[in-house]
């Protein structure tokens, strides 16, 4: 989780740099991408043919629209084209670079979602003395309105545990 902190800390910093508003993603058509990135828009459409960065999205017009971490991406193939990286070499890193953040993404949910759970736990032990003090009558419409909605949740996280890369 450092290292994610770690690299939300350094994005911040390079938008801050640039002076884009923080929260608010800044798109580039591919001539100011350019200019800011220091490199032809030849070699931009080269590279998104050859699927190292991609548009974020395309305008009405269909004109292509990059992102600022477009522009962090681009920052990175420059760095390892002057490190004599081969394109081919480039595409493998920044492919084993999304495969480590994806995986590192899934690693934070999975832990927060164990944290939301103990929280849940917690409360349902604080919640004990107040339900078994209620009647008959009130504990079954309590739980009748909470059942669906906890068995629904119990069998989501039955499926993803028992089909993802815990079983």
């Amino acid at each position: 989780m450092a290292g994610s902190f770690c690299r939300i800390c350094s994005f911040m910093d390079i938008l801050m740099k640039r002076g884009d508003p923080i929260g608010v993603v800044k798109l580039y058509r591919i001539g100011e991408l350019a200019k800011a990135a220091g490199i032809s828009e030849r070699t931009i459409d080269y590279y998104t043919k050859l699927g190292l960065i991609a548009p974020e999205k395309r305008t009405q017009k269909n004109y292509r629209l990059y992102s600022s971490e477009t522009l962090s991406r681009l920052e990175r193939i420059i760095q390892m084209k002057q490190e004599k990286y081969s394109l081919e070499e480039i595409r493998e890193k920044l492919q084993q670079w999304s495969k480590v953040s994806s995986e590192e993404l899934v690693t934070e949910r999975l832990s927060s979602l164990e944290m939301h759970m103990q929280q849940l736990e917690r409360e349902v032990k604080e919640l004990e003395p107040l339900i078994s003090s209620l009647k008959p009558g009130q504990a079954k419409k309590a739980f009748s309105h909470l059942m669906p909605q906890s068995l629904a949740c119990i069998e989501a996280l039955r499926i993803i545990l028992n089909n993802g890369p815990f079983s």
